[in-house]
């Protein structure tokens, strides 16, 4: 037999088990966003020399509107204290739409829309992370998947996933 004050029990059991959700708020677009991403004019060498000049690494996260898996990443990754603070204090973070059709400028100085420039770097599903050296110098001549210094492909759980930020910040 259900009673009010054992269904009152379940109830705050079942809110304790549940994960807390990030601070993160969906966008129009249908992305998470935090508060800390970089407000950008899309410019990625511009961004990534303002990054290294505030002592930041410059990444570019792939996202997509009802991602199951982005939505992890924000809610249970990014919600973590310690994940989230040593990401924003670290690392320059763009978020893109992996179907966008905003205009971004590339390295090379050409300017794709987001969904062509996720195709043009071979980016497939989301979220997906790249990771860029500190410096824009020599990026143009390089062919795109070359200038990425490391790139998280899918989402691995909580503690790969701030090791392969960790292992970038300390020069891989």
């Amino acid at each position: 037999m259900i009673t009010r004050r054992g269904l009152l029990a379940s109830t705050v059991v079942a809110m304790a088990a549940a994960p807390a959700l990030a601070k993160a708020r969906l966008g129009e677009d249908g992305l998470y966003q935090e508060d800390w991403y970089l407000e950008s004019f899309l410019d990625l060498a511009e961004d990534l020399t303002n990054a290294s000049q505030g002592g930041k690494r410059f990444v570019v996260l792939w996202g997509l509107r009802n991602c199951p898996a982005c939505r992890r990443m924000h809610e249970v990754h990014l919600a973590d204290p310690a994940i989230e603070s040593y990401i924003r204090d670290n690392f320059a973070v763009l978020h893109l739409n992996i179907l966008g059709s905003r205009e971004v400028t590339d390295f090379d100085g050409s300017k794709l829309t987001e969904k062509a420039l996720a195709k043009h770097y071979g980016v497939e599903g989301t979220p997906a992370i790249q990771f860029f050296p500190t410096s824009a110098n020599g990026l143009a001549a390089k062919q795109p998947r070359d200038r990425e210094v490391a790139r998280m492909a899918s989402l691995p759980e909580p503690q790969a996933f701030i090791a392969q930020f960790r292992a970038v910040r300390n020069g891989v």
